[in-house]
C-alpha cells in the first residue's frame, strides 16, 4: 500500500512539473522567420503583458556576433517589460560570419512582423522600438541609422553598445565576426554607426560603465554627440563601476538608478499621442 502511495504521489509530482512547463510555455508566442547560417535560423518570442500601453521592444542580445546571450540579454528582460505594460519581443538573429549584412536583414524582418501583427497583439504600429546589448546594441543601432522607409524604429535603448567599427575603438572581436579580420574602409565605415546618424534616426537611451573593458565607453559617447549634433533627443547615463554584460541583473549595483531612468523615459515617450 505504502509503495502504491509512494508511486500516485511520484505520478502526481511529474504531472504538476509537467503543467507547469505547460503553462510557463504559453506565456510567450515563438515565431520562425526562416533563414539559417549556423543551423539555428531566425526567431522571435513574444512576451505580451496583460494590461498593454501600446509599446513593444525588440531586443537583440548580445555576443559578440559569436553567439547569443538569449537569456541574460533577451528573455530576461521581458518580466520587466511586459509589467510595465510593453510588448518585449525577443531576437534570436543569426550569427554573420563575415556576412555583414544578415543581423541588419533579420532585425528588419523582426520590426516588419511586429507591426504587421500590431493589431492584433495590441500594440501601436508607431511606438516600437529597438533594443540591444553590446554587440547586439550594433544590431539595434545599425537599424536605427540604416533603416528602410517600412523600417525605422520609433526609438532605442542601447546598453554597453558596440557602435563604431573603427579599429581603435571597436570590440575585436564583433568587428572581425561582422566584417571579417580584413574588412575594407568603406564597409568599416557603412557599419561604423555614429557616422549615419540623421535628424531622422530615432531618439535613445543609453547606458554603460565607465569602467567597461570589454566595450569601450567612446562608442557610446561618441553616438551620443552624433546624436546632439542632429537634434535627436537622447538619454545618457554612465555609471563610475559595473563592468560590461550586467544587463538588468539586480546585482548591478546601480540596477534601480537604471530601471528608474528607463522607465520615466519610457513613460514620457509612450504617453505622447503618436498613432
Amino acid at each position: 500500500m505504502g509503495n502504491q502511495i509512494a508511486k500516485i504521489g511520484n505520478l502526481l509530482f511529474m504531472f504538476f512539473v509537467l503543467c507547469n512547463h505547460w503553462l510557463t510555455a504559453q506565456e510567450y508566442l515563438e515565431i520562425s522567420l526562416g533563414g539559417s547560417i549556423d543551423g539555428s535560423g531566425v526567431q522571435i518570442r513574444v512576451y505580451l503583458p496583460e494590461n498593454s500601453n501600446g509599446g513593444a521592444v525588440i531586443v537583440c542580445p548580445g555576443g559578440g556576433y559569436r553567439y547569443l546571450e538569449m537569456d541574460k540579454e533577451g528573455y530576461a528582460y521581458a518580466p520587466w517589460f511586459n509589467e510595465r505594460g510593453i510588448a518585449c519581443i525577443v531576437l534570436k538573429y543569426r550569427l554573420p560570419d563575415g556576412k555583414s549584412g544578415i543581423p541588419l536583414i533579420d532585425a528588419e524582418q523582426a520590426i516588419r512582423l511586429v507591426r504587421d501583427h500590431a493589431k492584433e497583439w495590441n500594440i501601436n504600429p508607431g511606438k516600437v522600438g529597438i533594443m540591444g546589448s553590446s554587440a547586439g546594441g550594433h544590431v539595434a543601432s545599425t537599424l536605427a541609422t540604416h533603416f528602410a522607409a517600412d523600417t525605422r524604429p520609433d526609438f532605442q535603448i542601447l546598453l554597453y553598445p558596440v557602435i563604431t567599427m573603427n579599429p581603435l575603438l571597436t570590440h575585436k572581436g564583433s568587428s572581425e565576426e561582422l566584417l571579417g579580420k580584413r574588412a575594407k574602409k568603406e564597409l568599416i565605415k557603412h557599419y561604423s554607426n555614429e557616422k549615419w546618424v540623421t535628424e531622422e534616426t530615432p531618439m535613445a537611451f543609453i547606458a554603460l560603465s565607465d569602467d567597461d573593458n570589454i566595450v569601450s565607453s567612446v562608442n557610446s559617447i561618441g553616438y551620443y554627440l552624433a546624436l546632439k549634433k542632429h537634434h535627436v533627443p537622447c538619454e545618457l547615463h554612465i555609471y563610475p563601476t559595473g563592468g560590461h554584460g550586467w544587463g538588468m541583473n539586480k546585482n548591478f549595483l546601480y540596477y534601480n538608478q537604471l530601471t528608474t531612468s528607463l522607465e520615466l523615459w519610457l513613460q514620457n515617450l509612450l504617453s505622447s499621442e503618436k498613432k
